[in-house]
């Protein structure tokens, strides 16, 4: 039963953990990352389509992106969703593909990818400790209804800190190498 509660919680927590992971991908640190585009939507057809199921994104050197569409016609559109993305990107069409040169950041635009980052930390680790505080009711609650002892009790919440403490670990972890690949260019 408790063994259920610590893989529920630690189900909730990884989520957490992967779902910061993904914004920090998304966001520009002065080197050429494919990443930084998965949140572009191409207008394709008609239908708001993810840019990586219209084309390839990849990255020859460090800062350069070069995005290559599987349908030559939908380039244009490429071109227009990344320019009027809030990346501040300016593609570069030639005819086979899109050319896009990473600047480097400014020192403000680091301060505030920095603030972004730390945001989204904030964000991740709010949501681990509210998979340990649903966890730890629900073992309060196995324990008012008798079915596990209060020495159970004590070793769940005990257990449930430690898997807490190793998430934020992980948390503090990505946030620090991010910041670091923000600030060191």
């Amino acid at each position: 039963m408790l063994k259920d509660l610590y893989s529920e919680a630690r189900s909730h927590m990884q989520k957490a953990l992967d779902a910061l992971e993904h914004h920090l991908s998304t966001l520009r640190t002065g080197r050429a990352n494919p990443a930084i585009l998965n949140n572009i939507r191409v207008e394709y057809y008609g239908t708001p389509t993810p840019l990586n199921q219209v084309g390839t994104v990849s990255s020859p050197d460090a800062r350069t992106l070069v995005v290559q569409s599987w349908d030559a016609s939908a380039l244009k559109d490429i071109e227009k969703a990344i320019r009027d993305s809030d990346l501040g990107l300016n593609p570069t069409n030639k005819g086979d593909a899109l050319y896009i040169s990473i600047p480097p950041l400014t020192e403000e635009r680091r301060k505030e990818l920095v603030k972004t980052v730390r945001h989204y930390a904030e964000e991740a680790k709010i949501a681990v400790r509210n998979a340990r505080r649903e966890a730890l009711d629900q073992a309060k609650k196995l324990e008012k209804d008798k079915a596990v002892s209060e020495d159970d009790l004590k070793k769940a919440e005990t257990e449930i800190q430690k898997i807490t403490d190793e998430f934020i670990h992980k948390i503090d972890g990505a946030l620090g190498k991010k910041e670091g690949e923000i600030l060191g260019g």
